[in-house]
């Protein structure tokens, strides 16, 4: 995070060297050393700020102080690094899970409390939100494996969606681009329940590659875009318990917003738009849905 100093700017740190890469490295390690037998003692937030959003260093430090805060990382060594050579601003934090005691720190659902904290202050510091991912600004090659196929499915199901009449149609759309469709049904019935999707020695549950990416998500979208594609306007009803709804141009009010915004995407990927941008302090969801600050 830290050695190429063409790219990289170490705003804050506490308990290490910060003005040496190779010693704040050495510091890391040697408090590490008081719990050896801790494989996983690193912790790696990113906090990805906007694209064009201009944030100084003064606020970008208090944010990522914060932000440990309210993950409860705290009496430990941390640093904070700011890297300069992307089209958006955003910072690597990097803090020992052995604290200053020797104590460990507990990682449990840290993804999920760190996307929840991320969403609190994006709104407390009137950050700007996220709506999407955009791929644009995603670097796969910086990304381990299993991140990267996450995206490249992600990427594949856009693609192949509005080609798609059908999810088994869809299925195979994707077996072509070597990503597996599997369907969980309920008990022995065939009643549909889930979706995942395989890619080598990966399986994703469809909302795991995207909340939009549902069993449920990707049926109405492609119900819904079936309809939209293929009947006039003005013949386009639905039944909405004792009353009939035009969906064109009420379209969107008869989806909920998850699925709206996923047909919004294809339709922008269909015309080769770009997606606003995801991967950042992000958007604020449902509680029951909540999970990362894009760590």
């Amino acid at each position: 995070m830290c050695k190429d100093q063409k790219r990289a700017v170490v705003l804050d740190a506490e308990g290490v060297r910060d003005y040496d890469w190779k010693l704040m490295s050495e510091d890391f390690e040697r408090q590490h050393s008081l719990r050896p037998a801790l494989s996983k003692a690193v912790f790696h937030g990113i906090l990805s700020f906007y694209p064009g959003e201009k944030i100084e260093d003064k606020k970008m430090k208090e944010i990522a102080r914060e932000y440990l805060q309210k993950m409860n990382i705290s009496d430990t060594q941390f640093s904070i690094t700011k890297h300069i050579d992307k089209g958006h601003s955003h910072l690597h934090i990097i803090a020992n899970l052995v604290n200053n005691k020797g104590e460990t720190i507990k990682d449990n659902w840290i993804g999920l409390q760190g996307k929840k904290v991320a969403q609190e202050m994006t709104l407390k510091y009137g950050l700007k939100e996220a709506i999407s991912k955009d791929l644009s600004h995603t670097h796969l090659e910086q990304l381990n494996e299993k991140e990267a196929n996450r995206y490249i499915i992600y990427q594949t199901i856009l693609e192949m969606l509005p080609q798609s009449k059908s999810l088994d149609n869809l299925k195979e759309k994707l077996a072509v681009k070597n990503i597996e469709t599997l369907y969980k049904y309920k008990g022995q019935t065939k009643e549909l329940q889930g979706i995942s999707f395989r890619i080598g020695n990966f399986k994703y549950k469809g909302s795991e590659i995207d909340r939009q990416f549902s069993l449920k998500n990707l049926e109405k979208a492609i119900y819904l875009q079936e309809i939209n594609t293929s009947i006039k306007p003005s013949a386009i009803s639905i039944s909405n318990g004792n009353t009939k709804e035009n969906i064109v141009p009420e379209f969107k009010k008869t989806l909920d917003k998850g699925t709206y915004i996923l047909l919004l995407e294809v339709n922008q990927q269909e015309n080769n738009q770009s997606l606003p941008y995801e991967w950042k302090l992000g958007k604020k969801r449902k509680k029951k849905k909540s999970n990362r600050l894009n760590s």
